[in-house]
């Protein structure tokens, strides 16, 4: 494959977006944040639960924090994973990891033992920080993982008082929502903060080839896998993903932009969309984040972010749907609505339609995956037209569509997306054959979606190479689902495939030849719940006498997805 290759798609550039940024202007995302901290001191940061904390806040107490690490004995390089839904303590926690020179690991809160187990011994994480409500998960695997320090974080923490101790009551005993635990040793978040203050913090040398992520990511395997995003990664994709913004920012048919951007941040921070979009956009630019803690409740989050105008919305096509259709939030204020960005998942041409219609902004669709910080394409911010499509190549992003022999394919064939850009990871955490897999000889990272690019240099997606199913915006791998299936004592053969389903794209759907025949539907989606994360888990289940299969006996997933699919037409 050349190593060159012209990048018509600039042609089709907004106008005001730059062709190239220059990420050599940060020395590390410390270099970032703190300058953030520094310029926007007295400014809101984030705000939850109705309280809000500065830029200032947020620098004290994660400097604190990170001096409460180093005086455990933790090293630059060390792994440290946040295990927490959106709420204050991420920022802090994820700026003092970074600032310490460690590792952040992110893991979904609604994680299984099994799957937590699986994530903490593959990144060798050494310290955790969690939500209490998830303390029990994490009391069920930690004699077998080398986490050594705990720090329990609860939804009060830093609400003040007597906000925080109220909140902390109901949340414990009248909604229950804290499972009885035991941590011998944990550290509570204040007490750590407090330890922390009367310590001295040692800055760390930080370089651009550095890790600063371990974002886990299925595999075809079933494996999850750790891309390795180092912080030249994050600082790209932070600037790219603030020049694609400017049209809409600035546009010229509305009033020039507030001082201050506020973004609702309804996506999961442990998730590479909000992580970069949400999180460290908002440092850069001193922009307010509305926190979000559960977006499926949306009566709560409407409450949260009546009282602002706000200005960016990144969502999943689900969340856009639900919120499109509900009469309360359409009576909410949008005059000040300038970026709806829609990622995870396909954006449906009725929502899209029904969000404009609703707020007055349209919703531009991009894509992006956890091995590329993640944004690679996203269609232009200054038009309303739906495209149907996933945009343009960012600034200073190449792409490519490639045949199964890594050539070039020509304009209008389809072929497996491929991305060359400062924003790919490093490769994946300690396993070089997977990189390899994934890696061509001249640094693109193939991406396992096949798509089709037009002579404008938009790409569409038109199927996915691997099986992986996109349930809400996050990928479920069938191997995975299979080999939970496959551990009941009742199964015999197990395949996975992804159906369609208005609410979440697609849904899982288990094929089963039973070993018992008594094994009923409602044993094994049981089952599934208990080691899976509820994204993961079967939504319907069909058993069969066998499975359809090739001359080696593999099983023929497609012919099954291909089979679902016609019914469901």
């Amino acid at each position: 494959m050349e190593t060159t290759i012209e990048r018509f798609w600039l042609r089709s550039y907004p106008k005001g977006v730059p062709h190239e940024i220059d990420w050599k202007q940060y020395s590390s995302l410390v270099h970032l944040i703190e300058e953030a901290f520094g310029k926007y001191r007295e400014r809101k940061a984030y705000v939850g639960l109705g309280r809000s904390i500065s830029f200032g806040q947020v620098d004290e107490m994660s400097k604190a924090l990170a001096a409460w690490l180093q005086s455990q004995g933790l090293k630059k390089g060390d792994r440290v994973a946040l295990m927490m839904p959106n709420v204050l303590q991420y920022p802090v926690a994820l700026a003092a990891v970074l600032r310490a020179g460690m590792v952040v690991v992110n893991v979904n809160p609604l994680y299984t033992a099994r799957e937590l187990e699986h994530q903490m011994k593959d990144s060798g994480a050494k310290a955790i920080v969690i939500l209490e409500n998830f303390a029990h998960t994490l009391q069920q695997v930690i004699d077998r993982t080398e986490l050594r320090h705990v720090v329990l974080a609860s939804m009060g923490d830093l609400l003040g008082t007597p906000k925080g101790s109220i909140v902390n009551f109901v949340v414990r005993h009248v909604k229950k929502m804290v499972p009885p635990f035991e941590l011998t040793n944990a550290v509570r978040f204040g007490d750590a903060l407090a330890q922390g203050q009367r310590q001295n913090f040692s800055p760390v040398t930080i370089g651009h080839e550095d890790p600063a992520f371990l974002q886990y990511t299925g595999g075809t395997t079933g494996v999850s896998k750790g891309a390795t995003l180092v912080h030249r990664n994050v600082i790209a994709n932070v600037l790219q993903s603030e020049a694609w913004m400017q049209p809409a920012v600035h546009n010229p048919a509305k009033p020039p932009p507030p001082e201050q951007l506020i973004t609702v941040c309804a996506l999961p921070l442990y998730h590479i969309f909000a992580l970069t979009v949400c999180c460290l956009l908002g440092m850069r630019t001193g922009g307010l984040n509305i926190l979000i803690p559960n977006p499926r409740d949306l009566p709560a989050l409407i409450k949260e972010i009546k009282p602002y105008r706000i200005n960016m919305f990144p969502a999943v096509n689900t969340l856009y749907n639900a919120l499109a259709h509900n009469e309360e939030f359409a009576r909410l204020d949008f005059s000040g609505l300038r970026v709806s960005n829609g990622g995870g998942m396909a954006v449906q041409q009725s929502v899209a339609e029904r969000w404009l219609q609703v707020t007055g902004c349209p919703i531009c669709e991009g894509y992006g995956l956890s091995e590329t910080s993640p944004s690679v394409t996203c269609n232009p911010t200054d038009t309303d037209a739906y495209s149907g499509t996933i945009g343009l190549p960012l600034p200073s992003t190449e792409v490519v569509i490639l045949d199964d022999d890594d050539n070039l394919q020509p304009i209008g064939q389809r072929g497996e997306i491929a991305i060359r850009g400062p924003q790919v990871m490093a490769g994946y955490w300690n396993r070089p054959d997977e990189t390899a897999k994934v890696m061509t000889a001249d640094g693109y990272f193939k991406s396992g979606d096949i798509g089709v690019m037009d002579e404008r240099g938009y790409v569409t997606i038109v199927d996915r190479k691997k099986d992986m199913i996109l349930v809400s915006g996050f990928n479920v791998y069938p191997n995975e689902v299979e080999a939970v299936a496959a551990m009941h004592p009742g199964v015999l053969e197990a395949a996975a495939v992804g159906v369609p389903d208005e609410i979440s794209g697609e849904a899982v759907k288990l094929y089963v030849v039973p070993k018992d025949p008594g094994l009923s539907e409602r044993d094994l989606l049981k089952f599934c719940a208990d080691n899976l994360t509820g994204y993961k888990k079967p939504k319907y289940v069909e058993f069969r006498s066998e499975l359809p299969k090739s001359n080696v006996g593999k099983i023929l997933r497609r012919e099954l997805r291909d089979e679902a699919l016609k019914k469901a037409a």
